[in-house]
């Protein structure tokens, strides 16, 4: 099983990312790695560096079954890795079809799947009614620790938040999302106006309070 591959990047094409890797004396071996749609953006611009993926190997069928061929699938951190994990448990999402599905970051797919927001889901390739009314009946209730990662706190195994706040504010924003969630925001929108709301380092909010006055002007067009 080969967990983790430290490399250079080659390329990243068509959601296919090729990696050298090189042993002392030794000319190296080129791997192709699957990746999420989501992260084959975010590692284009390090295209020519030397990258480390977290991975997952399963095996693809080819020619209705008759072989199998080994596959690397690879990730950013942990956090992505475990919710590709989790969202192919899901029935009918096999293994590229997550890959090619996950085209938003984990923290806003699990949050839409907290929210029962099929309609973001639906946006997500290959993803229909049905399919996004089974992921959410599926995954409900088994999302949280992706959610959080994307709710202003920090990520598992020293990972950076996902939405680097400046000092102090980290615990105003998270209580303010959860009175914002209470009173029955959408979490994917939630955030964004947290963000929108707190976008002035000369200005920051003074309390919970007042980041939640900003957050309700903002969201009525102020």
């Amino acid at each position: 099983m080969i967990a983790r591959i430290e490399g250079h990047l080659e390329s990243v094409s068509n959601g296919v990312a090729l990696l050298r890797t090189f042993a002392q004396g030794q000319g190296g071996l080129t791997y192709e790695v699957l990746l999420p749609a989501f992260t084959s953006s975010r590692l284009t611009a390090k295209i020519g560096q030397q990258v480390q993926l977290l991975t997952f190997h399963f095996l693809e069928s080819q020619g209705q079954g008759a072989n199998m061929l080994p596959r690397l699938a690879g990730f950013l951190n942990t956090s992505d890795l475990g919710f590709f994990q989790l969202f192919t448990t899901c029935k009918g999402i096999g293994f590229r079809k997550a890959l090619r599905a996950m085209t938003l970051d984990t923290g806003q797919i699990a949050a839409a799947v907290a929210d029962r927001d099929a309609a973001l889901l639906q946006t997500l390739p290959e993803i229909g009614k049905r399919t996004a009314e089974t992921i959410i009946a599926s995954l409900r209730g088994k999302v949280d620790a992706f959610v959080s990662a994307a709710s202003y706190t920090t990520g598992g195994d020293g990972e950076p938040a996902a939405k680097p706040l400046p000092p102090g504010l980290g615990p105003m924003a998270a209580e303010a999302m959860e009175a914002l969630l209470q009173l029955g925001e959408n979490r994917v929108q939630a955030t964004n106006w947290i963000d929108a709301a707190m976008s002035d380092p000369d200005d920051p909010p003074r309390d919970v309070s007042d980041l939640i006055a900003r957050v309700y002007h903002i969201k009525s067009g102020g």
